[in-house]
């Protein structure tokens, strides 16, 4: 009977650590910079990587995130996203990188990364910012210049402008492609539509609210 009970010990430990393991794995070489011709590559790791003698500094380099993002759109706000997909590099490694860039007043709307907690700060203005957990409360901070934030990974949260000058923060995630689905975006404006009638029993709207919700342009910020 004790040998039954750590057999099932030991199983459940190791179905822990593969779920543990789950987001972007340790690489087994010293990277693995992506490709999408399959002929010119090796196969290491699961993916296709580039041979490891044809491998440049430009694998590894993104220029520019000096530059603002343009902010002229609906939430006021602009995502400029450093991830496997700018600099493939990034594959196995399992971190990447992001600026916001905020108009006074403007908001990167609720959302989620699926693969990867997030760690802001704030370069410039100041920023109303926010999580909810998995019971529901609400974790907020005002951060100003300097000040550093962490959203875990797969909770809902925001970052609001509440100055009227510009705002601008940098942002570091625990995936080399970490996902984001904004919430607002992704239930209103599904493709195709969710049945109005889910909406108007989950949200207690009225069916010509949730109808009309559903047609609105609903755009992100990336």
């Amino acid at each position: 009977m004790k040998g039954v009970h750590f057999y099932t010990a030991f199983v459940l430990l190791a179905l822990a650590f593969t779920l543990t393991s789950a987001f972007d794995p340790s690489p087994l070489q010293d990277f693995c910079v992506a490709i999408n011709d399959t002929k010119t590559g090796v196969f290491v790791n699961g993916k296709f990587c580039k041979d490891p003698k044809l491998v440049t500094a430009e694998d590894f380099f993104f220029p520019g995130l000096n530059k603002p993002g343009n902010t002229a759109n609906q939430l006021g706000s602009k995502v400029t996203a450093v991830n496997v997909l700018q600099i493939l590099g990034l594959n196995t490694l399992g971190i990447s990188l992001a600026r916001i860039d905020f108009a006074p007043y403007g908001l990167n709307p609720p959302h989620t990364h699926p693969r990867g907690t997030e760690i802001l700060t704030v370069l410039e203005g100041t920023l109303y910012v926010g999580f909810v957990t998995s019971d529901n409360r609400l974790i907020t901070k005002v951060l100003y210049p300097g000040d550093v934030f962490v959203f875990p990974i797969g909770l809902i949260h925001f970052q609001f402008n509440v100055g009227n000058t510009n705002a601008v923060a940098l942002a570091g995630l625990s995936s080399q492609n970490p996902g984001v689905i904004t919430i607002a975006k992704a239930v209103f404006g599904s493709n195709p539509a969710i049945n109005p009638d889910v909406l108007v029993k989950a949200f207690q709207l009225d069916l010509n609210i949730v109808k009309q919700l559903q047609s609105k342009l609903w755009m992100d910020n990336n």
